[in-house]
């Protein structure tokens, strides 16, 4: 029978649920078993698709085209099984399903309650990803805070999941912080305590508890936890900050050896560890041979999550080409402001990543150009391309006016334009042109080169489009078309041919890296700013050399 784990977090927000969700899916996996992911978020939008990314950060967009939390790039980057969009439910989908049946007249005249009928939709949402006779375990994390309210009917709804399945069957994880007060030189164990408390009137005894900390929790302290919130001594896990990577926490729940207490106490039948892949690449970033530093110009680059892919991948990308990368976070509002050149001097190369909304826009554009100018290498992700269009004909063709009726409904030269099935639409989530789609490529290409292939399947997430009323100039005017749909209607990559990486796509490569597997762009990418920095030391060196004296002659 599939064993489910789940995952609570208590204390504060914010301390890690989807990594360490994801790195016990990892270590589950390495053990041989059969896992899969999932999300409850408890609240009422029906996904985070029309939600600013500095309210959630950023939206990961699954093959199937579904608009998830964020922390399912944690779990698809940590792990290797499918993710779908019973991965991800809110409070917002769980309701309008509910209501949705009663509409229907399913409930039989029934009054429809939160107990029974909001949580047996819970727990049907659940079980649906065990009934899959290919998964041993799944493990769902429970988003929010134990005490908030919106959260209740999801912990009333796995409390009743161990009575449906049986205990042996389940067991609950419970992520809390230990503080350390400065003034009183130590660890507080009571909001662990009052967290477990919580839980504990709900009617959930947590199997185990892992514990944030900044500081090591000694012997004495985890024996009051393990005493005050009834768990055994074994069961209280350090989970201590990592200041490295987050590509550490796998190998910390090791050594505390939780991998072998959860296979312990849902009597699983796992083979032994082996994290040597895990360890090495840990070891390569920790031993880098070159530095170099990128600048990603956005609009949220202040919002560390709302390009958390993009971060993540290109860490993989300075994996793989054992680079360590010293990221700029740069405001296109600022560029504006404060001028290119003083923002972007310096920086090996530049990405421009994804957005909406037209604030910032001219800043993007200002940085692209500065990037294609200066032969400095140039990455565009989906608003990213679609500004490099917009910069290459304003700067390079001579449509002085171009631009996207995003921005602009008026323009006379829309090089970036609305998609004709999108013209109609009047609901905002879950309406953009989203998911896995395969594109055909240039074999001459950068990008063909880098793939290895022409063809691939990427993620997109967009409404607009490259006008192809203007292909033609582009080309004449030394823009490749590296990149198109299967039908060559929707151009997907632009490149530069004479340029050292100039390459933009339409679509999120961001949501297909790995940490043991970066992206063939990002790291192609990579590959071409090591490459600049590499020419420009030499070049400096050069410059430094004493002239020949013409004298001696």
């Amino acid at each position: 029978m599939t064993k489910h784990i789940f995952v609570t977090g208590g204390v504060v927000s914010s301390l890690g649920k989807g990594l360490t969700s994801a790195s016990i899916g990892m270590l589950l996996e390495q053990r041989g078993l059969r896992v899969r992911m999932q999300k409850l978020d408890p609240y009422i939008n029906v996904d985070p698709g029309t939600m600013s990314p500095y309210q959630h950060g950023e939206v990961y967009v699954l093959d199937d085209g579904s608009e998830t939390d964020l922390d399912l790039g944690h779990y698809e980057r940590f792990t290797n099984g499918p993710l779908s969009r019973d991965s991800n439910y809110t409070t917002g989908q769980i309701y309008l399903s509910v209501i949705e049946k009663e509409r229907q007249g399913r409930f039989l005249g029934k009054t429809v309650q939160v107990i029974p009928h909001i949580t047996d939709e819970i727990k049907s949402v659940v079980q649906k990803l065990g009934d899959d006779d290919d998964v041993d375990v799944v493990i769902t994390e429970i988003g929010g805070t134990v005490g908030d309210i919106e959260g209740l009917p999801f912990l009333e709804a796995i409390r009743q999941f161990s009575l449906d399945v049986g205990k042996e069957n389940c067991l609950y994880i419970h992520l809390t912080l230990i503080p350390y007060l400065k003034a009183a030189g130590e660890l507080k164990t009571k909001p662990t305590q009052h967290s477990v408390g919580q839980l504990r009137e709900i009617g959930i005894q947590p199997d185990i508890l892992i514990c944030r900390t900044e500081h090591s929790v000694t012997r004495e302290d985890r024996e009051k936890i393990a005493l005050f919130c009834n768990v055994p001594l074994e069961a209280v896990i350090e989970e201590k900050d990592k200041d490295f990577s987050i590509y550490e926490v796998p190998l910390s729940l090791v050594e505390n050896k939780l991998d072998s207490l959860i296979i312990k106490r849902l009597g699983l039948n796992a083979k032994s560890l082996d994290i040597t892949g895990w360890s090495e690449m840990l070891h390569s970033m920790r031993n880098p041979q070159h530095e170099i530093s990128i600048a990603v110009v956005g609009k949220y680059a202040e919002h560390k999550d709302a390009y958390k892919s993009i971060y993540e991948s290109l860490d993989h990308a300075g994996i793989a080409n054992k680079a360590q990368l010293r990221i700029g976070r740069v405001q296109s509002a600022d560029i504006e402001r404060e001028g290119v050149e003083r923002m972007l001097s310096g920086y090996h190369g530049i990405l421009v990543p994804g957005g909406f909304g037209e604030r910032g826009i001219e800043g993007k554009v200002q940085a692209i150009q500065f990037a294609r100018e200066r032969n400095i290498p140039f990455f565009g992700i989906c608003l990213g391309m679609q500004c490099a269009a917009i910069e290459f004909g304003r700067n390079v063709i001579g449509l002085t006016d171009a631009h996207s009726t995003e921005f602009d409904r008026d323009t006379q030269t829309p090089v970036i334009c609305l998609l004709d099935e999108q013209r109609n639409i009047t609901q905002m989530g879950g309406t953009m042109r989203l998911g896995a789609q395969q594109a055909k490529l240039d074999r001459h290409s950068k990008s063909a080169a880098c793939y290895g292939t022409d063809e691939v399947v990427e993620r997109h997430r967009h409404r607009y489009e490259f006008n192809n009323s203007y292909r033609s100039q582009f080309e004449a005017n030394g823009m490749r078309i590296a990149g198109t749909s299967p039908d060559h209607e929707l151009v997907e990559i632009i490149e530069i041919a004479e340029h050292p990486w100039f390459v933009a796509v339409q679509f999120h490569p961001e949501f297909k890296s790995k940490p043991l597997s970066a992206h063939p762009l990002f790291s192609g990418f990579i590959e071409a700013a090591i490459q600049r920095r590499i020419n420009k030391t030499e070049h400096d060196r050069a410059a430094s050399q004493p002239a020949p004296d013409s004298a001696s002659s």
